[in-house]
């Protein structure tokens, strides 16, 4: 969920109203989904949430895997963390564990370390037809 309907992106979200009203309006996208072609995408926190995940299993998810190198570059670039950079990557490492959670309602899981979007996304593309729903 890059931005909802209304066209709030997800740091305004975040900013204006917080996390919770942000994993609410994903919540709501996922009972919304029609089925199999729907393709809400969630932030990494979405399946924490006992709901999300019980309304997931209804869905094709795919578990598109960052690995810690991948994860620390994200958030330097994004700044999203001000700690000295031994204690970022024990936050980001805990964050990564935290997100394995994600790898139990996928119906498919792709590794995106070493490749580019595209690559990423025609696998996806390729294996989605073999999976079934």
């Amino acid at each position: 969920m890059s931005e909802t309907a209304d066209g709030c992106s997800t740091a305004d979200i975040f900013v204006e109203s917080g996390e919770a009203a942000f994993r609410a309006l994903e919540k709501a996208a996922v009972a919304a989904a029609p089925g199999e072609h729907a393709a809400p995408t969630l932030g990494g926190g979405a399946v924490l949430d006992p709901d999300t995940r019980a309304l997931l299993a209804d869905h094709r998810v795919v578990f598109l895997r960052v690995g810690l190198g991948r994860r620390r570059q994200a958030g330097r670039a994004r700044d999203r963390q001000a700690a000295p950079p031994r204690q970022r990557a024990g936050l980001i490492k805990a964050l990564l564990d935290e997100r394995l959670i994600y790898e139990s309602v996928a119906t498919l899981v792709v590794d995106t370390d070493g490749r580019s979007p595209q690559q990423v996304a025609d696998e996806v593309a390729a294996r989605l037809g073999e999976v079934t729903a």
